[in-house]
């Protein structure tokens, strides 16, 4: 059950520590398999290793093996930067300490976690080896720090550490997210857009398209779905007035125009920005499109690689309409899979695509590093409404009102 959720629904924890404390015996131990290679010459963890566990009362959970942060050499390096990538994306981190105690590494990546604003918990493992000094009981105890001994050889613990874990997660990962289901009660009829393009997967529908049927469907509402040029049609004959429409961005205009003012109207990606991230932020960057300039470089980003097809939305299509609209000769750069690129301020804005495949968690990061540096941020479904005019409507279900 849990290999087969979305990678963007997982609550990501991450064990983190210097080479050979353990974190490998750790993970095989939280799930009972031998996932990760386990050797006592150390530096054997090289890049992340991922295991899919269901966690619960948590849900789906995706463990990251990490690298030692006290790696050396050039490998060594690109070792470090892997799994500072990880914590980048993670939910709790899992600071695991072995027979050396707490040291000033232990102390630097305590630091750098807590820059992160990322929850965390220090597990000193190895206990069939060597007791818990009291000086690093008093470290503990002096900075409220959470922490556990245990081993995983023996399994003493272990238990408790996942029940450890499980208390450290927010109460915004432990709520069921909504993504539309607030927006129509039971009995109520959805409509939903759906274009079948190019762009679109053979033989299936995109995730949030999935997951927002999923979830008309859970909330025991009735989802009706057709192809834009079936709007108008399905709307002349269904017997009630619909709740909701909610289509593709990409045919937001056209749809718009078949679709009633007294019906509310979205799209699936102004649902991602909210249910990924924070919308009245996308919404406010979008209104940096009409400050852009000849010569500004805009950041179009993807949280997933894929084979860019003629009209790709984030390459193409929403790169078009937006020169189209400001009528300025503007650079569009793209910017693939987890990572996010370093030197954000030379961009004037970032237009990050719905981020179906990142977690909450990394979603919103991103948002924050953007507010850090001063660049404006939106995403592919808020950015298209606002450049075909009706961003207004778009929002408007959801009480927000548009920046001026």
């Amino acid at each position: 059950m849990s290999n087969k959720a979305p990678r963007g629904v997982r609550l990501v924890i991450t064990l983190v520590g210097r080479r050979n404390v353990g974190k490998s015996s750790i993970i095989n131990a939280i799930v009972d398999q031998k996932v990760s290679i386990v050797s006592d010459h150390p530096g054997t963890t090289t890049d992340a290793v991922a295991k899919h566990y269901e966690l619960l009362p948590l849900g789906p959970v995706t463990f990251y093996d990490t690298a030692g942060l006290d790696d050396t050499g050039e490998l060594g390096e690109l070792r470090i930067k892997a799994t500072q990538k990880v914590l980048w994306r993670s939910d709790v981190a899992v600071i695991v300490v072995g027979e050396e105690g707490i040291t000033d590494y232990e102390k630097d990546i305590i630091k750098h976690v807590n820059e992160l604003k990322i929850p965390f918990i220090i597990v000193f493992n190895k206990s069939d080896l060597r007791s818990q000094s009291p000086e690093d009981l008093i470290y503990c105890k002096e900075n409220k720090f959470s922490f556990l001994t245990v081993s995983a050889i023996e399994g003493t613990n272990v238990q408790k550490m996942k029940e450890a874990i499980i208390d450290l997660a927010s109460d915004e990962i432990k709520r069921d997210p909504v993504l539309a289901g607030d927006l129509f009660g039971e009995g109520d009829w959805v409509v939903c857009v759906v274009p079948i393009d190019l762009a679109a997967p053979k033989g299936r529908l995109i995730l949030p398209q999935v997951q927002v049927l999923r979830e008309i469907l859970d909330c025991d509402a009735v989802a009706v779905t057709v192809k834009e040029r079936e709007i108008e049609e399905a709307l002349s004959n269904i017997n009630r007035k619909p709740a909701l429409v909610i289509t593709d961005s990409q045919v937001v205009l056209s749809v718009a125009g078949d679709v009633p003012d007294d019906i509310p109207l979205t799209t699936f990606s102004t649902l991602f920005a909210r249910y990924k991230g924070d919308l009245p932020s996308l919404v406010a960057g979008a209104d940096t499109i009409d400050a852009l300039e000849d010569g500004d470089t805009v950041l179009m980003g993807e949280a997933c690689s894929h084979h860019a097809v003629a009209d790709d939305i984030g390459r193409v299509k929403i790169p078009r309409w937006i020169s189209q609209y400001t009528g300025k000769n503007i650079t569009f750069e793209t910017y693939s899979g987890h990572d996010f690129p370093t030197d954000l301020e030379r961009y004037k804005l970032v237009i990050h695509c719905g981020a179906c495949m990142l977690n909450r968690t990394e979603m919103l990061r991103r948002i924050t590093e953007c507010k850090r540096r001063n660049v404006p941020i939106t995403n592919y479904g808020v950015a298209i409404s606002k450049v075909q005019g009706v961003l207004e409507r778009v929002i408007a279900p959801f009480n927000l009102q548009k920046s001026t």
